[in-house]
């Protein structure tokens, strides 16, 4: 006897059936009567699930840092500081989540469209810089200094031997955790994300009620105008846009696992999906930003980290602390089980050489060796990458949205990004420190060059010359064609 895995089976106008044991026979013989008909019909809890296991792998050490200290930095001009940086940090990586669910193929699909050179170098890049060699070893560091450094005392607080076996323990439980992705949804949403949110509303519950007489402070410089724009550009730190692109085949997977084949219904699931860790997450940062905020007339903070161990402090004592680095344990391990989850599918479906499990074994190992060169390492290359990477991410995602106004024209691609890529890199060649003599000069001219924004004049420079010659190529076609047709008569 069988019985029709984790769904209900609805026919094309018909309502959800009862789940009913069937015999083998039966169950063929129904789905090769049904297969153009029938679609497969997810639980509203196996979707909720999906999407906390989303969150999950979302929410780590940036999405905890960042917010506290916009807030602090902010002070009265707050709202729109916060409305910028969630504008980044959920509405792109949700857009970034329904792209890759529209196209066939993901990321590898969208990038193809400009051309498979470009597809396969930009993908591969992203994807070793939100996994192994940037994102994991920094979320790995910030679960030591915070979860397990600050109880540690004498020689082992500054021991490197300490750092060495915590990631050592760390890195073995992920690669557990993420040797079977078809389970991820069940352990990352069923159980740790729960846990995870429980824990945060405790500490934003408890610091409203007692934060909430202290006035918002006078605004830091870079706050005190354009704070919206500001907040903008502060959202790319949290990644989340880049780590879309990952997930995204994540996701898919997850909707697959339940029987989904129709591409119109794994499109729905991943959207409701990427709306439900979206939702979570633009809560999660408003109480975080408005704790941060509150917190400004308790001293200064140098990072997001000081201001929420201030806070926990100041409510809970040393109860706060450890509830504090539970949290960012949590945290941390959730994103790094996606990552390497997503490393693992992608690399190995790109290279079918290389086994799933081989590929994260060796994601494991190089986020354990870097995270043993400290976090101030990690952080000093993260910035200036992500000022390259975000704008080409926002431009090509942007354009998948209106693919067929412009009948896909590789052109219209290849110009945007094109122009996109120029100013994206001078402006990630500053962040590292790289004199650029006129030309950095020439683009701090540029339209709000000074809220980092440089190269949306460019992007819609490149994109109106790719429109032209789109339509120049089009019209020779049918001039081409009528020529022709002309010459048959």
């Amino acid at each position: 006897m069988y019985e029709v895995p984790h769904a209900f089976v609805r026919n094309k106008g018909g309502n959800a059936s009862k789940l009913v044991p069937v015999s083998g026979a039966g169950f063929l013989f129904f789905s090769i009567l049904h297969r153009k008909e029938a679609d497969i019909v997810m639980k509203r809890n196996e979707v909720l699930f999906i999407g906390f296991m989303l969150f999950s792998m979302f929410f780590g050490a940036g999405n905890l840092i960042f917010p506290p200290f916009l807030g602090i930095q902010s002070g009265s001009s707050y709202w729109p500081a916060m409305a910028g940086f969630i504008v980044t940090g959920v509405g792109l990586p949700v857009l970034v989540i329904a792209a890759v669910s529209f196209v066939d193929g993901g990321i590898q699909a969208i990038g193809n469209r400009v051309h498979p050179v470009f597809s396969t170098v930009f993908t591969v890049i992203v994807y070793l810089c939100i996994g192994p060699f940037l994102a994991i070893p920094r979320n790995a560091n910030v679960a030591y200094e915070m979860g397990v450094k600050p109880f540690l005392s004498g020689s082992a607080h500054s021991s490197p031997v300490s750092l060495l076996l915590f990631s050592a323990v760390f890195f073995l439980l992920v690669y557990l955790t993420s040797l079977n992705p078809d389970k991820m949804s069940n352990t990352l949403g069923r159980w740790i994300t729960p846990v995870l949110l429980l824990a945060m509303a405790v500490l934003c519950t408890a610091g409203f009620f007692k934060l909430s007489g202290r006035p918002f402070t006078a605004p830091a410089a870079g706050y005190q105008t354009g704070s919206f724009y500001k907040g903008f550009i502060d959202g790319y730190s949290t990644m989340d846009a880049l780590a879309s692109l990952a997930f995204g085949i994540v996701i898919l997977t997850a909707v697959k696992h339940r029987g989904v084949a129709n591409r119109k219904q794994m499109t729905a699931y991943t959207l409701k999906a990427g709306l439900i860790a979206g939702a979570i997450l633009a809560l999660v940062y408003v109480a975080l930003g408005l704790i941060g905020a509150k917190m400004a007339t308790s001293g200064t903070f140098q990072n997001g980290t000081d201001v929420l161990t201030a806070m926990s402090s100041l409510l809970f004592g040393q109860a706060g602390k450890i509830l504090l680095g539970f949290i960012f344990m949590l945290a941390c391990f959730t994103t790094v089980a996606g990552l390497t989850t997503a490393c693992g599918q992608y690399f190995s479906n790109l290279v079918p050489k290389f086994s799933y499990h081989g590929v994260i074994i060796a994601v494991v190992l190089t986020g354990f060796t870097l995270s043993n060169l400290g976090l101030n390492t990690i952080l000093k290359f993260s910035v200036p990458f992500l000022e390259m990477a975000y704008p080409v991410t926002i431009v090509l995602v942007v354009l998948t949205f209106f693919h067929a106004a412009f009948r896909g024209s590789k052109k219209v691609y290849g110009f945007a990004l094109l122009f996109t890529g120029v100013f994206a890199l001078i402006e990630g060649l500053k962040g590292f420190g790289v004199p650029l003599g006129f030309i950095g000069a020439f683009a701090q001219k540029l339209p709000l060059a000074s809220a980092s924004l440089e190269w949306v004049m460019p992007a819609l420079c490149g994109t109106a010359i790719g429109l032209l010659f789109s339509r120049l190529e089009h019209r020779t076609k049918e001039t081409r064609a009528v020529q022709a047709r002309e010459q048959s008569l």
